[in-house]
């Protein structure tokens, strides 16, 4: 047996926050671009937007009614109403092109520019109208309290307040308040570019049709998918067949030419694991090669030239969750973001969790709310190699190591993750 084939069953486990905290170093955030604020949805900012102005920079009206002056509605009742001149009109998007004298108001609409002599806005159901001698008025039957129906300038935000800070995520709400105050270029991290591949010669073509003894290459559709959603731009490659030096020349190549390398298969310890030879040789670093966890306990991780190398477990439940603790947080924390993995909650186990574990467990599924508590109910089928149980898994119920299963009722930690429906 070689040096290299020893490597690879002399593991040493490491506990999963050990792991992670080995590949974090490895993250660098990537550089700032600027991009058009329709391209800014779902990327990531690189710094934080002070407001330029005071929002709203107006005062404005808060509905239709009349701008008026507050002093003169003093002593108004129904057995003393008040008769106020209609002298302009204001509608949205207009000035005022009258200044108001005391007795007088102006016709205006919601949002619309309050004249500055005027400090309330009486709704317009509140008035009757009146006409006297070719003159339009409108008569009040109650006192109107000053700043009545007025939003002030800079209720919301004054000049020079904290917008958004770095590292948020733009969803639509970020957008329209970077629209709200003009900001039309927008900094954001750029995309780390992620080469993916698959290993092993059992891999088909997802177009090809079934042969006997191999499988279709869903791995690399899914670490794709699950790449674009924690905001990197992968880039797909042809599996590489069970073939070292083949194995060991594409990922240099990626390397030269991407951020990263993700991979999956081959990396337990058998004859044709070639992923776990090569992280054990000396064209790269190794970070770890073993977790106490299950599934996954063979994730492995690497770096080269200051780039991460993830090779994930070739089986689909093991490298779902391999992505979701490892490179998730790595992109996450390329990107900037101040919380780069994923949330903690807690919930109640709704039923039994029978399987005894050395490991750590990382369960696949669901959440549910009832009567105001959170339940976690595990997959019936949570086998490594079982794939169908993802798409209907919201979380990642954390179950300790145990000689005895773990009953329902019992209080877990649970990992959202992203793209749920809870």
């Amino acid at each position: 047996m070689t040096e290299a084939d020893q490597d690879k069953f002399r593991r040493k486990a490491l506990q999963v926050t050990e792991a992670q905290a080995k590949i974090m170093p490895y993250a660098k955030e990537t550089e700032a671009e600027t991009v058009s604020l329709p391209k800014a949805f779902g990327r990531i900012l690189a710094e934080r937007v002070s407001a330029p102005h005071p929002y709203p920079h107006f005062r404005r009206s808060g509905m239709d009614g009349f701008a008026i002056l507050s002093c003169d509605t003093t002593g108004c009742h129904a057995g003393q109403p008040v008769l106020l001149e209609v002298v302009d009109e204001v509608p949205a998007g207009s000035v005022p092109k009258v200044k108001l004298k005391p007795g007088q108001a102006t016709r205006i609409m919601t949002g619309a520019k309050v004249p500055d002599e005027a400090d309330a806005v009486v709704m317009f159901e509140m008035t009757e109208s009146v006409a006297q001698a070719g003159k339009t008025y409108i008569r009040l039957i109650r006192e109107i309290e000053p700043g009545k129906n007025i939003t002030p300038i800079g209720l919301e935000l004054s000049e020079g307040d904290l917008i958004l800070e770095a590292g948020r995520k733009l969803s639509a709400g970020e957008i329209s308040v970077l629209a709200t105050f003009g900001i039309h270029r927008v900094p954001v991290r750029k995309r780390p570019r992620i080469a993916v591949f698959s290993t092993g010669s059992e891999l088909l073509r997802v177009d090809e049709p079934l042969q006997d003894g191999r499988i279709r290459n869903s791995n690399t559709y899914m670490l794709y998918s699950q790449i674009i959603e924690a905001g990197g731009e992968p880039i797909l490659f042809e599996a590489i067949e069970d073939d070292l030096a083949q194995a060991k020349a594409q990922v240099e190549a990626a390397f030269a030419n991407y951020d990263m390398v993700v991979t999956t298969g081959g990396v337990s310890v058998g004859d044709y694991d070639i992923m776990a030879d090569l992280v054990s040789g000396d064209s790269v670093d190794m970070l770890f090669n073993k977790v106490t966890m299950r599934p996954g306990s063979v994730t492995t991780a690497a770096v080269k030239d200051g780039k991460l190398l993830f090779a994930l477990s070739g089986n689909p439940g093991a490298c779902f969750v391999g992505f979701e603790l490892f490179v998730r947080p790595a992109i996450g924390r390329m990107m900037g973001i101040p919380q780069p993995f994923l949330t903690e909650l807690t919930a109640e186990l709704a039923r039994p969790y029978a399987k005894i574990n050395n490991f750590t467990r990382f369960v696949r599924g669901r959440l549910e709310v009832r009567e105001g508590k959170l339940y976690a109910t595990p997959a019936e089928l949570d086998e490594s190699g079982v794939m169908i149980t993802i798409k209907d898994s919201d979380a990642l119920i954390v179950i300790p190591p145990s000689s005895a299963g773990m009953e329902a009722g019992r209080q877990v930690t649970v990992l959202k993750l992203p793209g749920g429906n809870f």
